[in-house]
């Protein structure tokens, strides 16, 4: 039971600072942080991320790319290049760490009202600090898992943002309906979008990039609007 709660916890408290910060907020500015509250998140996103912390300047500059070059050899994560999700995986580590070590930029464009909190981004990509994850996790498996099969779910942990994006990134684009003809090809891929927080309605995403509801459908449900609107209403953030 404790494997579970804290595989469950991590999943979805990963997931959320993804989908809220990294995503809807950092690449699209679909809300407005003050700069004190930009830091809490920055650091909330660190905690729930932990040894999978992925950089929230490096992320939205490559997730605008992916917007602007959506399912062209010029996205940086497209599937329809791939053969396997490992190998997109791979191309998308390449580029972004060429964005996040500043080796390579799209424009400055791309990089306008980024996050950018670079001390606080050069500490925990230290390999020590994510290895320090990563040994805090494996200390509470062996603690209370009581199945050998249960250490598999380890890596998962170990690289939960990249897993999450992958799964995204390759559903997204090769599963489910469409709501709107565009020229990518985006889909919204039911049922995995609730597991998903809301990220796989890539077809509404993509048609409303700047929109904080990424569900369009009466039956669609994106879990994480109502929070947005919450945050909004108590003045933790400023919507539109």
């Amino acid at each position: 039971m404790e494997i579970a709660i804290f595989f469950v916890l991590h999943w979805y408290l990963s997931l959320f600072s993804q989908t809220f910060f990294l995503h809807r907020y950092g690449a699209h500015q679909q809300f407005r942080l003050s700069p004190f509250m930009e830091k809490f998140f920055y650091i909330f996103t660190f905690i729930t991320q932990g040894s999978s912390t992925l950089s929230a300047r490096a992320y939205a500059i490559m997730h605008r790319m992916h917007h602007e070059y959506s399912d062209t050899k010029d996205d940086p994560h497209s599937p329809h290049f791939f053969r396997t999700v490992f190998g997109m995986m791979w191309h998308t580590k390449k580029i972004y760490s060429s964005i996040l070590n500043r080796e390579f930029s799209p424009g400055p464009d791309f990089e306008k009202d980024v996050p950018n909190w670079e001390a606080f981004e050069k500490f925990y990509d230290k390999w020590y600090v994510r290895g320090s994850w990563a040994v805090l996790y494996t200390l509470y498996y062996i603690k209370f898992a009581t199945a050998w099969w249960m250490f598999l779910l380890l890596p998962i942990h170990y690289l939960m943002g990249p897993v999450q994006g992958a799964i995204v990134n390759w559903a997204g684009h090769k599963y489910g309906y469409r709501n709107f003809d565009l020229p990518d090809k985006s889909r919204n891929t039911l049922p995995m979008d609730l597991l998903l927080l809301g990220e796989l309605y890539q077809n509404n995403h993509h048609q409303f990039p700047d929109s904080p509801t990424l569900a369009y459908r009466w039956w669609e449900v994106d879990p994480v609007y109502p929070v947005i609107k919450l945050l909004g209403w108590l003045g933790v953030i400023r919507l539109p």
